[in-house]
């Protein structure tokens, strides 16, 4: 049955998967909003950005923090089993892919002629603190650590399984977080030590992403019927409309000055909260007829999100190269790109996955696959 395999899940961590690589696509060489086009070409680019960040990395941390919830729930896992799993699951795949990206992004460098400043940056140890701690090899290794230090609270998290309402504690966490960041980064300190100090307010902040994963799973042990379902799903769809219209001046910034800037304020709670209202969204229709094939793909997320940078990267040099980001206006770019990186990164994973030696690179080692796919499995 869809119910018990968790499909309508599944399908969200598919789509969340999808929703990364389609942020990724919608920059320019330099990883903004076109600055040099007119402002109504930026229109469909931002737009599409939009819709990327209803799923973007803030959903990768609710649903794995979900699946923490039901792991420690089922299986009644010690503090210690769970660190070690999760060191596993995290930390080996992170370790590879931060030294990998570390050279990788030397043949961009080399296409686009900032290859000395690139080896500058290599050269310099303090850097490698970055790479290994903060995933600063490419920008979106900070997930990997992040979420790993967030698995060290899950005792504070527990609470809120019993009482969904501690949930709404992600609004305060991400407030303090806010508050914390812009006074450390107005800071006259050198930019490695801000950034860990950053990242530390981040983890505060994030704290509330794993009491509103934990509620979520109170709310589905405790069982929701059809009629809750379909009032949560409307409620949800409000809210994220609500989250949407908060985030408005960061995408109408982004339109007129062709820069995607920070979030601040209401601004920022709707770029962070919008994928735990979609997340809701789901929840709401796990009575739908999902087909097991969402269970079957959603294994293979995990590699998507780590592999697909390779993929963004190499459509910019080729389209650089070729000359093709001059003949088509920057929504088709943003498509073409987008299609290529994502039917790109799912070979990859799946080629990665059939391997004996680095199927643990996309998280999909003979231990951790065969866990996921029972957590994927059990019935909520």
């Amino acid at each position: 049955m869809a119910i018990a395999r968790l499909t309508w899940f599944d399908a969200n961590r598919v789509l969340a998967a999808f929703g990364v690589v389609l942020i990724h696509s919608t920059t320019d060489f330099e990883g903004q909003a076109f600055g040099q086009e007119a402002a109504a070409d930026r229109v469909v680019p931002v737009v599409l950005r939009a819709v990327g960040n209803l799923s973007g990395s803030e959903m990768f941390f609710t649903f794995s923090l979900f699946l923490l919830a039901m792991s420690v729930d089922k299986k009644r896992r010690d503090y210690r089993d769970v660190i070690s799993l999760y060191a596993k699951r995290l930390l080996l795949p992170f370790a590879f892919w931060a030294f990998f990206y570390v050279w990788f992004r030397l043949i961009k460098a080399h296409a686009f002629d900032y290859s000395d400043s690139m080896w500058m940056q290599i050269s310099e140890a303090r850097n490698w603190l970055g790479y290994a701690f903060l995933g600063s090899s490419q920008y979106h290794l900070h997930f990997l650590p992040t979420l790993f230090v967030l698995i060290l609270f899950f005792p504070l998290f527990r609470s809120a399984t019993r009482y969904p309402l501690l949930g709404l504690g992600i609004v305060a966490t991400l407030g303090a977080m806010a508050n914390a960041q812009g006074y450390i980064w107005d800071l006259e300190l050198d930019l490695l030590t801000t950034q860990f100090l950053a990242r530390g307010a981040k983890i505060l902040g994030y704290l509330g992403f794993g009491l509103a994963a934990f509620a979520i799973y109170g709310m589905t042990r405790e069982g929701v019927s059809r009629g809750e379902a379909r009032q949560i799903r409307g409620a949800a769809l409000i809210m994220v409309l609500v989250a949407l219209i908060a985030a408005l001046p960061y995408y109408g910034a982004a339109v007129q000055t062709g820069t995607y800037g920070y979030g601040v304020g209401w601004t920022l709670f709707g770029l962070l909260l919008v994928p735990v209202a979609v997340f809701y969204v789901f929840l709401g229709t796990r009575y739908a007829n999902w087909s097991p094939k969402w269970s079957e793909f959603a294994k293979y997320t995990f590699g998507i999100y780590l592999v697909h940078p390779i993929f963004v990267d190499l459509f910019d040099i080729c389209a650089f190269s070729s000359g093709y980001y001059l003949a088509v206006k920057p929504g088709l770019y943003c498509v073409t790109k987008f299609i290529f990186a994502s039917a790109a990164s799912v070979a990859l994973t799946f080629v990665l996955s059939k391997s004996a030696f680095l199927a643990w690179t996309v998280g999909l080692g003979s231990e951790v696959k065969k866990s996921a796919i029972r957590e994927s499995k059990a019935p909520a």
